[in-house]
Order: C-alpha cells, then sequence, then structure tokens
C-alpha cells in the first residue's frame, strides 16, 4: 500500500506542477522607451492583447504585437499573463471576429521583428523571450 500512496503524491505533484503559471523569466515584456508605463499587473497587461483597453493606464495608446502561434514563448506569454492557453486565444479571436468586434493584435515571426515593431511604434506592447536583446526598448515588471 505504501507504493501506491508514493504513486499517487507523484501524480499529485506531477499536475499540480502542470496546472502552475510559466514563470517571468520565460519571457519580457517590453514597450516602446519612449513610454512612461514601467509595471503592470498581469490583468491589466492582458487587457490591450485582448483588445478590452486600447490604453495604457498612464493614458498612451496600446498597440499589442503577439510572437505566432507556435511560438513557446508565446504559450508561456498566454498562460501567464492571458490566464489561457494559446487555443483558448485563438478560440477566444475567432469569436471576436466572428461577433464583427474586434481582430488580434498583429504577429510577428521572432524576438527581433517584436522589438522593431515596439521600437518603431510608441504605443507597442510586445512580448520576447528572456534571453533575447532588448537595446533601445524598455522592459516592464508584470506582476
Amino acid at each position: 500500500m505504501t507504493r501506491f500512496f508514493k504513486t499517487v503524491a507523484f501524480a499529485l505533484v506531477a499536475v499540480v506542477a502542470a496546472a502552475v503559471p510559466a514563470q517571468a523569466q520565460d519571457f519580457k515584456v517590453i514597450v516602446n522607451s519612449a513610454n512612461s508605463t514601467s509595471d503592470l499587473t498581469a490583468e491589466v497587461a492582458a487587457k490591450p492583447f485582448l483588445k478590452q483597453t486600447s490604453k495604457f493606464p498612464n493614458g498612451t495608446s496600446a498597440q499589442p504585437v503577439d510572437l505566432g502561434k507556435a511560438s513557446p514563448v508565446r504559450a508561456a506569454f498566454s498562460k501567464a499573463v492571458l490566464s489561457r492557453p494559446v487555443p483558448a486565444v485563438e478560440t477566444y479571436w475567432q469569436q471576436q471576429i466572428f461577433s464583427g468586434k474586434d481582430v488580434p493584435p498583429a504577429a510577428k515571426a521572432s524576438d527581433d521583428d517584436v522589438i522593431a515593431f515596439v521600437k518603431a511604434n510608441p504605443g507597442a506592447i510586445g512580448y520576447v523571450s528572456a534571453g533575447a536583446s532588448t537595446a533601445g526598448v524598455k522592459v516592464i515588471d508584470v506582476k
């Protein structure tokens, strides 16, 4: 019976570990260097990506940019900040498009493309892998 409890305990640990959101070190959230925003809660950071707001709390226009659907960085960001996996976000956007409400943010192929977009657009907000060089943009803290 002891072996049974060890197996159950191991299974529970595995389930709990899988349910824990991705850690912030998997990605960095970036904004244009001219943006005065320095931190956001995950709930506030999610709103531009779901187009539930078009402005940062400081009043600056918000222009979100995503990485491609297959990106592991996008998966980590979606789970940690949007509180849903990428397929659920895709379903959300299908519903928004079908109802004529909005279209998803632009998606870029690489960290470099996201950084270039954020540099070129004063209201841009995006995310890149934790190891990406973020010279020329501002990394913000998402709590």
